[in-house]
């Protein structure tokens, strides 16, 4: 398994004994539904969500402060639902509302970003997020990703409310050129 490391953090495998750090994150009212998915209520939830998103999952990771070794966040590069091409991935990622707007994410960020082109090969990269969502979208924005437009009711998520998707691609050709 695949460990990435930045100044600040280690990008790596989750394992199940990151639960209660995965839970403390997750269960707070603002990260979940950013992202289209409820609040933890309990640890329970966490473990079996993690079972089935997180663990034994060759490219997603656990965002670890090196400061202090706790798992402060999540990130992946996953399937992409909306382009069926093996040489694309979508990013996704969360993070605890403690760690934001201190450049945690865009850091782990660039890192996978650079594991995905220049490790998997991947001739692009694809990032989708709610129109409200301004913390992700400048992350996206400083990444370099490039916006395509806005799907139209995208998604309906845990509250039965339907969202569009800002849709953003950031191809290995323009990576390679930053």
């Amino acid at each position: 398994m695949t460990v990435l490391n930045t100044e600040r953090l280690t990008i790596r495998p989750i394992q199940a004994n990151d639960l209660v750090d995965i839970f403390n994150y997750s269960s707070t009212p603002n990260v979940g539904p950013n992202a289209g998915w409820k609040p933890h209520e309990s640890k329970e939830e966490t473990l079996e969500i993690m079972k089935e998103i997180f663990l034994d999952k060759e490219t997603v990771w656990g965002i670890e402060l090196k400061e202090t070794s706790r798992i402060i966040g999540s990130i992946g590069l996953i399937d992409d639902p909306k382009r069926q091409y093996d040489v694309v991935r979508m990013i996704g990622y969360a993070i605890g509302e403690h760690y934001w707007g201190k450049g945690f994410m865009t850091e782990a960020a660039q890192k996978v970003i650079q594991y995905g082109f220049e490790e998997l090969k991947l001739l692009a990269i694809s990032a989708y997020c709610f129109p409200n969502n301004e913390r992700s979208k400048r992350i996206i924005t400083k990444l370099n990703f490039e916006y395509e437009g806005t799907l139209k009711m995208a998604e309906k998520i845990f509250n039965g409310k339907v969202f569009n998707h800002d849709c953003y691609l950031l191809t290995a050709h323009k990576y390679n050129r930053f």
